[in-house]
């Protein structure tokens, strides 16, 4: 018996339009580094402090702590100007499968590579509150944990958060490698969906339970 289901962000539950990899990429390109699309793939998902040292790293540029946070700052206020111009929205189906499970008594949280502030505006922008009576019943973010994706620690605060004890009742992934392997390290059944950048065969070259054409999809299987 499912009792959770803990879901990813951008490109899972919410389309915005690419816009977090472009920022990233410009946080990282604009310190100097080189990028290989390789890279910013071997990313998606993750924490994104920890995405832009590594990928620092990678193209090139020696990631001191002062440098990253400034690099990491750029991305805030790069990704804020777009999302003003570009707004999220919900992926297509996304709201009426997460109120199907919620009428069936199961308790839906969302975690992120996104700090709190970037992801608080979202949310409101999408009226998608947190607490009872409401779509969302926990969300965790990367810096409210000790490390992103793809440690289990945001799942396991979704299910403190939501009192899931189990692990085996939880079902939790996203449209990265880094959610599958954040899903099977905390030992829950994982997802993938194809509404992000990657395709079937490359998200089944990584454990998982199932992977669907989209969110919208998932009551349909459990």
């Amino acid at each position: 018996m499912i009792e959770l289901v803990v879901l990813d962000m951008a490109g899972t539950t919410i389309n915005e339009h690419g816009d977090v990899y472009k920022a990233l990429a410009h946080a990282v390109t604009s310190a100097g580094a080189t990028l290989t699309p390789e890279d910013l793939q071997a990313w998606m998902g993750a924490d994104k402090t920890e995405a832009i040292a590594a990928l620092l790293e990678l193209g090139g540029v020696e990631a001191d702590p002062a440098l990253v946070e400034q690099q990491f700052d750029a991305f805030r206020g790069h990704l804020s100007e777009v999302y003003a111009e570009n707004p999220p929205v919900a992926l297509p189906g996304v709201e009426a499968a997460l109120a199907e499970l919620k009428a069936r008594g199961i308790k839906i949280g969302l975690t992120t590579g996104f700090s709190r502030d970037v992801a608080a505006p979202i949310l409101a922008a999408l009226g998608w509150g947190i607490g009872e009576g409401q779509l969302l019943d926990a969300v965790v973010t990367s810096d409210e944990v000790a490390a992103g994706r793809p440690a289990p620690f945001m799942i396991h605060r979704v299910m403190e958060a939501t009192g899931v004890h189990d692990v085996r009742a939880v079902v939790a992934g996203g449209d990265t490698v880094v959610d599958l392997l954040a899903g099977r390290n905390a030992g829950v059944r994982t997802l993938g969906v194809l509404t992000g950048a990657l395709d079937r065969e490359q998200l089944e070259a990584h454990p998982h339970d199932w992977v669907l054409d989209g969110v919208k999809d998932l009551p349909g299987v459990i």
